[in-house]
């Protein structure tokens, strides 16, 4: 079985990277919806782009494929997973090999139980919990680093779509799994997740390519890694939405676990969420001002700037302009949503913003 028949060398050398296609996420406040109308903003001439918050990657990996070198950085690993998979990555992909080996037995039973130990019957059955710890324990004995981020992006895409709502701060998992009206909408709840990576497999290689530059991706807080970065044309900003779904960590915690694999960590709640959480300096109304001011006096030197931001989202739009006006001028896009979709402010009537703002 051949897994990476779906690369196609012809069409890079081509240069028409727009063809290529970005796995669809499965995340809350995923700009992936709204690609297209934040493509309209980005300058031309801006040939190095940060994406300073990058979650599921779609506005690094639109930035890619306009022949742009990213610079991708989220501070939650399976975030910046994605960002190695197909952000840095150039032409690593998962091969049959490779699958036979992420697809064998657990090979450290002592040290590979996290999933079964602390998730069995919450999210997952016994069953597939064992598959998720021995896969993890293969995960190592692939050939590089984007090999092993490829394994890691899948299979947290995998988990998202066997769980109802893709997220994981609920415990309602395998009672929904087990309604048949839920099961006839979506059959990936009964489906196991090895199959559900098997679907993904040529989905995801096929989106890694080379666009001609040299990509990166980062696993930091943005405060402390801005300070090394320079040359940088075109910084986005897509932070969370303060007082509007903003706990990533707790929506994603398993995936943050199971790629982390801590054992050092407490296990709070029917959900078992890491505790404590990273911190990030932009998730609570205490600290997120002073962090944006902070985020756009380390970012003076970048000519410009987009922020995807929400009308719901605390600080107030009308604040926010103020913080950015001693640095640049700003003009502000709306896009309203008609109809919920979930996560970061994103109901029916309030409006997904962006500020451009230009030197």
């Amino acid at each position: 079985m051949i897994y990476n028949a779906a690369i196609q060398p012809s069409l890079f050398e081509d240069n028409n990277y727009m063809d290529i296609k970005f796995p669809k996420p499965q995340y809350l406040g995923a700009k992936y919806i709204h690609s297209n109308w934040i493509a309209q903003f980005i300058p031309e001439k801006a040939k190095v782009v940060l994406d300073a918050f990058s979650g599921s990657q779609s506005i690094g990996f639109l930035c890619k494929k306009m022949g742009k070198k990213v610079i991708s950085n989220d501070f939650l690993k399976f975030n910046s997973q994605i960002g190695k998979a197909l952000i840095e990555n150039k032409n690593e992909v998962l091969t049959s090999e490779d699958i036979q080996i992420l697809f064998s037995g657990n090979s450290n039973l002592k040290e590979f139980n996290l999933m079964e130990t602390l998730f069995t019957d919450i999210f997952f059955t016994r069953e597939e919990t064992k598959f998720l710890d021995a896969f993890r324990s293969n995960i190592s004995y692939l050939g590089n680093e984007y090999k092993k981020a490829l394994a890691f992006t899948i299979i947290n895409r995998a988990m998202t779509r066997k769980v109802t709502m893709g997220h994981f701060a609920h415990t309602q998992a395998l009672t929904y799994a087990a309604d048949p009206n839920r099961i006839k909408r979506n059959r990936s709840l009964i489906r196991p997740l090895k199959d559900l990576f098997l679907e993904l497999l040529n989905e995801y290689n096929s989106a890694v390519f080379d666009n001609k530059s040299d990509c990166l991706a980062y696993n930091e807080n943005i405060l402390e890694l801005l300070p090394s970065l320079s040359g940088v044309d075109l910084a986005y900003f897509d932070p969370p939405y303060c007082d509007s779904h903003a706990d990533y960590q707790g929506f994603y915690h398993l995936l943050e676990t199971y790629t982390n694999y801590w054992k050092d960590k407490d296990f709070i709640n029917g959900t078992k969420r890491y505790s404590p959480k990273k911190h990030s300096g932009f998730e609570t109304k205490k600290e997120i001002i002073n962090s944006f001011k902070m985020l756009f006096n380390l970012s003076k030197d970048i000519p410009y700037w987009l922020i995807s931001y929400n009308d719901r989202s605390y600080p107030s739009i009308e604040t926010l302009v103020e913080i950015i006006t001693p640095y640049r001028n700003v003009n502000i896009e709306k896009k309203q949503y008609q109809a919920g979709r979930g996560g970061k402010g994103s109901v029916a009537g309030s409006s997904e913003i962006l500020l451009i703002c230009k030197p």
